[in-house]
């Protein structure tokens, strides 16, 4: 074995490593002799001026490089090898950060949070954990993804299939699972017939739609393996949804019958949530909590910028920015109305905006609204003219854009602050995520006085700089 040889001084032989001479054992008791001549006898021993050598062993000192496992080699013996091979078709070969640490504890069989940034490669993480327990050739709900909005099952529904389909050049008769999305429309009617017909392997819904079949017992979910449940805290966050997600964790299914995954960019709270999770029987008392990259710092083409201004003129100062940038496209985040403004019965800060920029703005960008109380055909619409390309300024609540994939934009306007730091990185990244090209984009927030403190804690969390604009 190659060495390398290294003198020391040093003013102690090394018991059996360093010295070239075996030191005599002497049982020698520090507090029962004074400091000299215990200094003394450590000269005398040891030989203070003594030369040492030793050898490292090569290998500690070339270190062979620490290789990372690709996604087959973690998901060799669990995943059917017609879901690794198109997976890697398509381009997973590396895994990232969330999927390297949470998918031995998910084949293990353990409950799991999934708490990582949007684009962290949750989605695809569950996928395989679904594809390692689900039989195809069964014809039962096997796998259940639930989502708050329908935008977010559409691009899951997406991911799902691309997934499950045949891998290129590959023949046989390999069955493939079937993916159904059960999501709010017109759609569902024609659902019920399949599912009573030939149920799906795995079923992706929104929440309303999947109690309303769970309530009519189209379905149950008896044969479920896995239940994923993606975005919980804005399920949790929603007073619509909240209480039908408990029906689904403890009503309808039993954790000790499933395996429950929790997925989402932000969990606030998250070991009182832990806890609640266990308490309230929605996961198995060892459910692992798995916490990768939370957050990461914004993306260099973003600028930020905030308007101080009272709540009066909010309104009027968010009119005289639109006017000024003149924004090619762009989304104005409103928060969500709250339970006491309901009762009140005052209007939506939605519709408020709305009716304002409708009267007053005159500029050239079509006015479009996206809410989470919207019904399927008005939502639809609001999206489909955002696709169509062209300039348009969309009015928005954060459930409502979740998982809503975006064309390119100039500008974001805050008009109400978000209520998180991850909130913020949610609003900022609908021109961050892919196929998005780096085009720089503005974000701006409307506050008031009282809100800066708030902002600055955001900019310290998320590592930008904002600046301040003078009305």
């Amino acid at each position: 074995m190659e060495t390398n040889t290294l003198s020391l001084l040093f003013p102690f032989p090394i018991l059996g490593v360093l010295s070239s001479e075996k030191p005599t054992p002497t049982s020698y008791n520090v507090r029962s002799k004074s400091y000299n001549h215990f200094l003394k006898h450590l000269s005398d021993t040891a030989n203070f001026n003594r030369t040492f050598q030793f050898t490292i062993p090569q290998a500690i000192l070339n270190p062979s490089p620490v290789t990372t496992p690709t996604l087959r080699e973690i998901c060799q013996s669990h995943v059917p090898e017609h879901i690794l091979q198109r997976m890697e078709e398509i381009g997973y070969v590396m895994p990232t950060d969330i999927q390297r640490e949470a998918l031995p504890s998910l084949f293990s069989g353990r409950d799991c949070i999934l708490h990582a940034q949007t684009g962290s490669g949750k989605t695809l993480t569950y996928l395989l954990l679904i594809h390692s327990l689900i039989n195809a050739g069964k014809s039962s709900v096997q796998a259940l993804v639930v989502v708050p909005t329908r935008e977010l099952g559409m691009q899951v529904t997406k991911v799902a299939r691309t997934l499950a389909a045949k891998p290129t050049g590959v023949s046989g008769e390999q069955k493939s699972c079937s993916i159904m999305a059960l999501l709010d429309g017109g759609t569902l009617k024609r659902h019920k017939t399949w599912l009573k017909a030939e149920p799906p392997t795995i079923v992706v819904a929104t929440v309303g739609s999947l109690c309303q079949m769970l309530e009519r017992h189209i379905f149950s979910l008896e044969t479920v393996q896995v239940l994923i449940v993606d975005e919980v805290d804005c399920i949790f966050n929603s007073s619509k949804q909240v209480s039908s997600l408990r029906k689904i964790l403890t009503s309808y299914s039993s954790c000790n019958n499933r395996q429950t995954v929790f997925a989402s960019a932000s969990i606030p709270q998250h070991n009182r949530f832990i806890h609640d999770s266990v308490q309230q029987k929605w996961t198995k008392r060892d459910v692992v909590h798995i916490h990768v990259s939370a957050v990461e710092p914004m993306p260099s083409r973003l600028y930020h910028r905030f308007i101080t201004c009272d709540t009066k003129r909010k309104l009027q100062t968010l009119l005289s920015l639109i006017q000024s940038d003149a924004p090619e496209s762009g989304i104005v985040f409103v928060a969500e109305q709250s339970e006491k403004s309901k009762k009140a019965g005052k209007a939506p800060s939605t519709s408020l905006l709305i009716d304002f920029l409708k009267s007053s703005y005159q500029g050239d960008l079509d006015i479009l609204l996206l809410e989470d109380k919207m019904n399927f055909n008005s939502r639809a619409a609001s999206l489909l003219e955002v696709r169509k390309g062209g300039g348009y300024l969309l009015v928005a609540t954060d459930i409502a854009a979740r998982g809503v994939d975006l064309p390119e934009m100039s500008h974001i306007y805050n008009f109400d602050l978000p209520r998180t730091a991850i909130d913020y990185l949610h609003r900022a990244g609908r021109t961050c995520r892919k196929p998005f090209s780096d085009v720089n984009c503005t974000v701006t927030s409307i506050i008031i006085p009282d809100e800066r403190f708030v902002l600055q804690r955001y900019e310290n969390e998320l590592m930008f700089n904002c600046e301040e604009l003078t009305p």
